[in-house]
């Protein structure tokens, strides 16, 4: 799950909007998409059932793929960043992943501080003075005009 943050974080900074459209909440281990963690912990629909094969939790969980990885759902500024990120992270352990989350004054760092445990994170708190981060203005313009196209057409 620590890779679908870094996802779409990364994502938010660059282009106002996250890839899956979870919202993360700060718990004790790190950044945790809270429906997807509800739904790999018991309440599995029907087609994630048909996708993936859950493997006996050793420390963790872990999933597998069932299917092929298709990419047709994807543009090309996400899949860069799934090779960016699958390169990033290719050899990290668990427990180093843990430590890249919690860095200090990153979004979960941020929102524990400010808000406490189980509070949701905010993407805006992604977007900073890197070089191909939007500035926090061109973000909030964005996050509004995707929010009126949401209102307008009816989608969460």
């Amino acid at each position: 799950m620590k890779l679908l943050y870094f996802l779409d974080f990364f994502h938010f900074k660059q282009a106002g909007m996250s890839v899956t459209g979870l919202d993360y909440f700060a718990w004790e281990m790190g950044p945790v998409p809270k429906v997807l963690f509800d739904e790999l912990s018991g309440n599995m629909r029907p087609d994630m059932k048909d996708t993936i094969n859950e493997l006996p939790p050793e420390k963790f969980q872990q999933i597998r793929p069932k299917k092929k990885f298709d990419n047709k759902y994807f543009s090309k500024r996400e899949m860069k960043l799934l090779k960016d990120i699958s390169f990033i992270f290719r050899d990290t352990k668990a427990d180093d992943m843990v430590e890249s989350t919690h860095l200090k004054n990153e979004p979960w760092d941020r929102t524990l501080k400010e808000k406490g445990k189980f509070q949701k994170i905010d993407y805006m708190l992604s977007i900073d003075s890197e070089i191909g981060s939007l500035s926090y203005d061109e973000a909030k313009e964005r996050v509004g005009e995707i929010s009126e196209v949401y209102q307008l057409f009816g989608a969460d």
